[in-house]
């Protein structure tokens, strides 16, 4: 029977049901409209949560980031992650109605404000290349929406979804709201590179655990980090910025870009990369910190998967 099923979920036909069954659930959702099937989705979600196989990774990457919190604190941070994690997923299908909010002359109110214009705006003319790095936090999808809304173009790597059907409208959508996108394969590093040195702008999500990456400091335990963007900074000598979303009360979302990153160097006068990637990692967990319920604490970024095999 187990064979059965695992054969059946592999099938061309499967796959084709599931996408056209996303497609549909999208099509519904659109008309319930997004305060709606967010707030149904989120209360959904977290019913289901403590069945989920990712939820007992949580717990225990909860548990070792924050030993001083009580198991109360951290359940409820648990649970707004999932509540994030819902409201993100219905979210992809109203991108361009949230960007619509966006007041672009008055970016301290709306349902969508940003901070640092200044930023996205030396990016776009100052004709240097330049590196944007973000975390899984709030909606990520949107500091690249405001990019694309101030005319800024960065090439993005993400990664394809398996079924072919959600890629194909997955990145039609992205594409058309986000700028060009780079499917992480074989090559892309590469591509990368050359729009950096052809004086680009990239966009990376840097919070991931990263194979065959150096192991560096995230929450006081070694995690796996690519180096791959300070790695660039160093070689092309550009600078370097940093951008997170905040998800806050009332269906409203904060945008913050930062200014450019001072990032150590050795005594060469080059960006020291490994100095550099725990730069970063700080940056990244210092906002995890302000906002924890915000993050994807569901990835495993410190290899603990024997925690949720016992």
């Amino acid at each position: 029977m187990a064979l059965l099923l695992r054969r059946l979920t592999k099938s061309k036909a499967f796959a084709w049901f599931v996408g056209w069954y996303v497609r549909v659930l999208i099509f519904w959702v659109r008309l319930i409209g997004r305060r709606r099937a967010s707030a149904f989705a989120a209360w959904f979600t977290c019913l289901l949560a403590p069945l989920i196989r990712e939820n007992r990774l949580g717990v225990a990457n909860l548990a070792a980031a924050f030993p001083e919190k009580s198991e109360e604190e951290r359940d409820r941070i648990l649970r707004g992650v999932w509540d994030n994690l819902a409201r993100t997923a219905v979210e992809y299908a109203f991108l361009d109605e949230i960007l619509a909010d966006l007041r672009v002359h008055r970016l301290d109110a709306g349902p969508l404000t940003a901070t640092g214009l200044e930023s996205f705006l030396s990016i776009r003319e100052d004709g240097k290349p330049a590196l944007v790095f973000s975390a899984h936090l709030a909606n990520w999808e949107l500091p690249a929406t405001i990019a694309k809304r101030f005319w800024l173009n960065l090439k993005i790597m993400f990664n394809v979804p398996k079924n072919s059907i959600i890629a194909e409208d997955l990145i039609k959508a992205r594409g058309e709201m986000m700028g060009e996108l780079v499917p992480t394969r074989f090559g892309s590093a590469f591509e990368i590179a050359e729009t950096v040195a052809g004086g680009g702008h990239v966009g990376l999500l840097v919070d991931q655990r990263r194979p065959g990456s150096p192991p560096l400091q995230f929450f006081g335990r070694p995690a796996l980090t690519s180096t791959f963007l300070a790695t660039l900074a160093r070689q092309y000598d550009c600078p370097v910025y940093g951008v997170r979303a905040i998800r806050l009360p009332g269906d409203r979302f904060h945008v913050e870009l930062t200014p450019p990153i001072d990032l150590p160097r050795g005594a060469d006068g080059l960006i020291n990369v490994m100095a550099a990637t725990q730069k970063i990692n700080d940056i990244i967990e210092s906002w995890v910190r302000e906002h924890p319920e915000q993050w994807l604490w569901l990835h495993d970024r410190w290899r603990l998967t024997y925690y949720v095999r016992r």
